[in-house]
C-alpha cells in the first residue's frame, strides 16, 4: 500500500481537507451514487453530436485543464515522473478503457444496460484487490453477492436490452476499470485533486489519438442538448464524481469503494425514465430494492470496522 506520507498527502486533496473520513466517505459514496449514475444519461445525449472517443477525450481534457489550473494558482506542485506513469497507466485502464469504452458501447446499448453491466466492477475489484493481499471480508461478500443479485433482477426487468458488441466491450470496461482501481491503491500516486488532474489528462491523450486514428471528428454543428450533456459530464461526472470516487478508494476498503457500481443502475434507471421517457417495470424496482440492501450491508459492516479500529 501507498507509505503514510503518501496518504497522508492524499486526504489534504479535493475532498480532503475534512478530517473526519467517517463524514466524508459517506458523502462522497453519496456523489458517486447520484452524480455517476446520471451520466449514463448524460452519455446518450452526448453522443447524439460527439463521437464516443472524442467525446470522452475532450471531456476529460476540458476537466484536467481547468484543475491543472486551479491547483496551480494554488501552488500545488506538479506529479513526479514516477507519479505521471502511475497515473498514466491508471487514467488509461480507469477512464480510456473504462469510460471511452462505456461512450462506444452506448452507440449499441440503452444507458440502463450499460449501467447494469458495469455493476460487475465491484466483483472485478474484489478479485484483483485479493491477489493484493485485500480479500473482502465475509459480510462484504455477502453484501457483494445481494448486490449482484439485485442487478440480475434489474436485468430482468424487460426495460434494458443490448448487443453481444455492446455487452462485450462494457464487460472489458469493466475489467479494466477495476484492474487499475486495485494496482492504483499500491502506487506512489500523485497527492490529492493532482492524481485527479494527472488521470484525466494523460487519458484524454490516449483518447483523442484513439478517435483520430479510428476516423472521428467532432461535429460542425453539435445540438444544444448534446452540449449541455458534455458540459456536465465535464464539471458533475468528471471533476467532482471522479475526486470523490479516488477519495473513497483511499480511505475505505475496495468493496466500499466499489459499491456506486451497484447503486448506479437503478439511478441511471430512474433519470431514463424522469428525463428519457423509459420505462420502469416491477422487476426494475424489486431489483433496485435488492441492490440497495447489498450496498447497505457492506456500507454497515464499514462503519462498524471503523469504529472498532
Amino acid at each position: 500500500m501507498a507509505n503514510d506520507s503518501i496518504s497522508s498527502a492524499a486526504s489534504r486533496g479535493a475532498l480532503g481537507w475534512f478530517a473526519d473520513t467517517r463524514t466524508m466517505v459517506p458523502l462522497a459514496l453519496f456523489a458517486l451514487y447520484i452524480i455517476w449514475g446520471s451520466t449514463y444519461l448524460g452519455i446518450r445525449f452526448a453522443l447524439e453530436s460527439y463521437p464516443p472517443f472524442l467525446l470522452a477525450g475532450l471531456r476529460f481534457l476540458i476537466a484536467g485543464l481547468l484543475l491543472l489550473g486551479v491547483l496551480r494558482l494554488r501552488g500545488v506542485a506538479m506529479p513526479t515522473r514516477r507519479q505521471w506513469r502511475n497515473a498514466a497507466v491508471t487514467g488509461v485502464l480507469l477512464l480510456g478503457f473504462g469510460n471511452g469504452l462505456v461512450c462506444f458501447a452506448e452507440q449499441h446499448v440503452s444507458s440502463g444496460i450499460a449501467a447494469v453491466a458495469v455493476a460487475c466492477v465491484p466483483l472485478f475489484i474484489a478479485l484483483f484487490a485479493g491477489m493484493y493481499g485485500e480479500w473482502p471480508s465475509k459480510m462484504e461478500v455477502i453484501g457483494l453477492v445481494i448486490g449482484f443479485v439485485g442487478v440480475v433482477v434489474l436485468n430482468l426487468g424487460g426495460s434494458l436490452s443490448g448487443s453481444p458488441l455492446g455487452a462485450l466491450t462494457l464487460i472489458i470496461a469493466a475489467i479494466c476499470w477495476a484492474f487499475g482501481s486495485a494496482w492504483s491503491r499500491k502506487q506512489d500516486m500523485p497527492a490529492g485533486p493532482m492524481n485527479t488532474t494527472a488521470q484525466m489528462l494523460c487519458a484524454s491523450l490516449a483518447l483523442l489519438l484513439t478517435g483520430f486514428l479510428a476516423g472521428e471528428k467532432f461535429p460542425n454543428h453539435p445540438t444544444l442538448p448534446a452540449t449541455l450533456a458534455l458540459a456536465y459530464l465535464v464539471v458533475f461526472g468528471s471533476i467532482v464524481a471522479f475526486s470523490a470516487y479516488l477519495y473513497v478508494l483511499r480511505h475505505a476498503r475496495p468493496a466500499i469503494a466499489s459499491s456506486y457500481a451497484y447503486v448506479n443502475p437503478p439511478v441511471a434507471v430512474i433519470f431514463g425514465a424522469l428525463l428519457a421517457s423509459e420505462s420502469v417495470h416491477a422487476l426494475d424496482l424489486l431489483g433496485m430494492a435488492v441492490i440497495l440492501v447489498g450496498v447497505g450491508l457492506m456500507t454497515l459492516f464499514r462503519q462498524r470496522a471503523a469504529a472498532g479500529r
